[in-house]
């Protein structure tokens, strides 16, 4: 895991020319394009179900309807969000929550903190190494696959992780950001909600 994280930072650090006046460019955009403020942020479960604050930009307005509940994703998110999630741009801020140790470059995306009750013994798995900006299941398919086939995807890069496959994974997430597969579940704005039909053992 010091490897890991020795290789994150290393990474990060060496590519910061390239991707901060890009970070700055963007925070820009967003703000023309849909106000304040720039950076949406939630709390999401790290390695071992530890709790922090994931930093995104936001790609969705604040619309809500007459009784001030949040109008659904599909109605929030504008065409300039919808670039943003296509491009994958809306994750650079992220690269704050590597530096912080946060997240690693290479590992499960991390999710919802109400989903921590709903998973399997063995999906419960993916929360043994941090989280990452990209994983297997971003290289294989990412938004367009199902729950159970991203978590079993979670778990190999879990049972199988080295430097090795890391690197591989940041390759082909580049290819696949170049050709914008997988962004969303077919006729879903955003990946729907993930409720388990059984318990699985």
């Amino acid at each position: 895991m010091r490897t890991k994280r020795c290789f994150d930072l290393i990474a990060v650090l060496l590519t910061l020319p390239v991707w901060l006046p890009l970070l700055l460019v963007v925070a820009g955009l967003v703000r023309w394009k849909l106000g304040a403020p720039v950076f949406f942020r939630q709390r999401r479960p790290g390695r071992q179900g530890r709790v922090f604050e994931l930093i995104k930009f936001r790609t969705m307005l604040q619309a809500t309807d007459a009784n001030g509940r949040l109008l659904p994703d599909a109605e929030r998110l504008t065409p300039f969000g919808r670039w943003l999630r296509a491009t994958s741009l809306d994750e650079l801020p992220e690269l704050i929550n590597v530096l912080r140790g946060e997240m690693s470059l290479v590992g499960p995306r991390p999710l919802l903190v109400e989903y921590l009750p709903r998973y399997s013994p063995r999906q419960a798995r993916r929360h043994e190494v941090p989280p990452g900006l990209t994983g297997l299941a971003q290289i294989n398919g990412r938004n367009a696959l199902g729950w159970d086939e991203k978590f079993e995807w979670d778990v190999r890069y879990v049972e199988t992780r080295t430097l090795g496959l890391d690197l591989r994974i940041l390759f082909l997430t580049l290819w696949k950001v170049i050709r914008r597969e997988g962004i969303s579940a077919q006729g879903e704005a955003t990946m729907p909600e993930f409720k388990p039909a059984s318990r699985h053992a």
